[in-house]
């Protein structure tokens, strides 16, 4: 009898939802699909060089200025200091629980957690806190400063840090090195590995009361490099941490591996070009190929002292273009945004500025399967449209949507007349040369542009544009008056991306950048005030995706929605990473498939 009811009890807890025990065994890495590639006896990432040299220094150029140390808060967001958490630089001093392997769409190793124990169904998590991390001042690291992240994160944060706890059920410590969330009906599958990429900060060295201020005091974190030096709005220097606690765990073995990293800031481009051809700054970055060719002619560079290189990559283009603020009235009517779209001049401004040597882009996911191009709507895509009838043009729904291709004379007049009769079926007409809204008002805008390459652009499509009346003016602004404008919102046109890098496992970040919850939230990434129900069950349907065929179908229709919402005018891309740097810098042999990683780059011995 007694066993009966213990087979009893047991099949209840495995059926009822939320009391499903977590994994038997807990993991060295969790992945978003299928399983993690490397073993739990890695040694280290195969793109990173474990026997790279240690020492010398770098020094990186960005354009902008600072004010700000703390990178978790909403002031001065748009110009914090690089490098505290980094995408490109690296996590100098704030690290995540885990590690994300750049060679896979989208996997976690160990890094402050040496393991996670993450339930079947995704309603919680367990990790374990490695009991060799510590700060930077040698305290060590515990479950209540992960506690303490997520309480201050939540009360003093800014997106989208602060919304974590919005999806969390229950955060507790469940033992001396270890913590647990358990989620709430909001989260989906992504959450657990969105928490296990977020950043943590020791719970001694902050001030919840003033969390919130701007410092420019060197913060205490355990990441490799502590910050040395700062001279606001110039440089900031960071030195690597001789007793970095994780040096010798395999998700950083061949990475950190210069003794001072420097960060310089330049008030334009040209500023920084220049330190760069003097050595001052030891990489270049252009994109565009024309005048990277005309850059790369000094002395330097034909010594051979500067190398010039290209990666290539297996990630979509990041989508680039003019962006609207469809918060203003005057461009709420995709009709009206989708004519503007047709009048950007791919075609001439890759002969005559790009050398010929773009592609027109076309996708958020182009060249990828996540991509609606060429791939007519699945069953599964149309069950997820069939509540938004009509909200997808059919040359979008079958695949064979692609922008007007004009002849590249720029005066292209059957694109005009295409432009034209749409503006016209949404009330707009041309009257003594200006074009006129359906109010009768003349239409116009501004674009804000920042730098040569952006007032480029800029200045072709105002011509194409004052073809058919439509008023636009330029005003240009340095980095810094830009992000601010950013921020809040504060722009007709601007030239945005869908974000700071593609992916090949769009997840969470989607609803920072598209969805409506996002739309009017200052220091949010949805520029463009993009507020579709449309979009948000899309995503919604991303991240509660179960097999791989789901999945996929949820991005395409996301994919096929923006596309049809004409909210950018996309720009042109080219899939390959161009770098130039100077000659005493080493990398290793393999390229991952997110590209060159520059924390695994070296500083050749002398």
């Amino acid at each position: 009898m007694r066993c009966a009811l213990s087979r009893l009890t047991v099949a209840i807890f495995l059926l009822v939802p939320g009391l499903q025990p977590a994994n038997a065994e807990p993991k060295h890495a969790i992945a978003m699909r299928g399983e993690p590639a490397l073993p739990a006896d890695y040694t280290h990432f195969g793109y990173a060089n474990p026997q790279a040299p240690k020492g010398g220094a770098i020094t990186y150029c960005v354009v902008g200025t600072f004010d700000n140390l703390n990178p978790f808060i909403i002031k001065s967001l748009r110009t914090t200091a690089r490098g505290m958490i980094d995408t490109i630089f690296g996590n100098l001093v704030f690290e995540p629980l885990m590690q994300r392997n750049e060679n896979e769409a989208f996997s976690l190793y160990g890094l402050l957690a040496d393991t996670a124990d993450m339930s079947e169904d995704r309603k919680s998590i367990e990790f374990h806190l490695n009991p060799k991390a510590k700060w930077s001042d040698g305290v060590p690291v515990t479950p209540e400063d992960v506690l303490f992240t997520y309480d201050v994160f939540t009360d003093k944060g800014r997106p989208p840090y602060s919304n974590r706890m919005k999806r969390v059920a229950k955060l507790e410590k469940t033992g001396e090195h270890s913590v647990r969330f358990t989620f709430n009906e909001h989260s989906d599958r992504e959450f657990p590995l969105i928490v296990a990429m977020t950043p943590i900060i020791p719970k001694h060295a902050f001030d919840k009361a003033t969390f919130d201020q701007t410092t420019l005091k060197p913060l205490i974190g355990s990441g490799p490099y502590t910050v040395a030096e700062v001279k606001p709005g110039d440089r900031i220097v960071f030195k690597r941490n001789p007793d970095y606690w994780g040096k010798d765990i395999p998700s950083k073995r061949g990475f950190d591996n210069y003794d001072t990293i420097t960060i310089q800031y330049f008030l334009n481009a040209n500023a920084k070009l220049e330190a760069f051809k003097k050595g001052l700054c030891a990489i270049d970055t252009e994109t565009d190929p024309v005048k990277r060719a005309r850059d790369m002619d000094f002395p330097a560079f034909k010594q051979g002292k500067v190398v010039a290189e290209t990666f290539k990559t297996g990630i979509p283009p990041v989508v680039t273009g003019f962006l609207f603020n469809t918060r203003l009235k005057k461009f709420q009517n995709p009709v009206v945004r989708r004519a503007l779209g047709m009048l950007y001049d791919f075609s001439w401004a890759n002969k005559n500025l790009f050398g010929g040597n773009y592609k027109r882009t076309m996708s958020y996911w182009q060249d990828s399967e996540l991509s609606a191009l060429g791939h007519p709507a699945s069953e599964k895509e149309k069950a997820l449209l069939a509540p938004f009838p009509g909200r997808v043009p059919p040359e979008v729904l079958d695949g064979t949507w692609q922008p007007p291709v004009t002849d590249g004379s720029g005066q292209d007049r059957k694109v005009l007349r295409a432009a034209y009769d749409l503006l016209e079926s949404a009330g707009y007409r041309i009257k003594d040369g200006a074009m006129l809204d359906p109010q009768g008002q003349p239409f116009g805008f501004e674009i804000l542009t920042a730098g040569e390459e952006q007032l480029r652009l800029a200045s072709l499509y105002q011509r194409t544009l004052g073809k058919l009346g439509i008023a636009v003016t330029i005003r240009a602004l340095d980095g810094d008056q830009i992000q601010s404008r950013k921020q809040r919102f504060d722009f007709d046109v601007l030239i945005g991306s869908s974000g700071f890098s593609s992916s090949l496992s769009p997840g969470i970040e989607q609803i920072g950048r598209w969805g409506s919850s996002s739309a009017n939230v200052e220091g949010s990434f949805n520029l463009g005030g993009v507020s579709d129900p449309a979009i948000d069950a899309a995503i919604d349907a991303m991240l509660n995706a179960h097999s791989k065929e789901d999945y996929v179908a949820a991005v395409r229709v996301l994919d096929r929605l923006l596309i049809s919402g004409f909210y950018i005018v996309p720009f042109q891309h080219d899939t390959d990473q161009w770098i130039a740097y100077w000659n005493y810098l080493d990398h290793p042999k393999e390229t991952p498939i997110y590209g060159y990683q520059l924390p695994a780059w070296w500083h050749k011995p002398q």
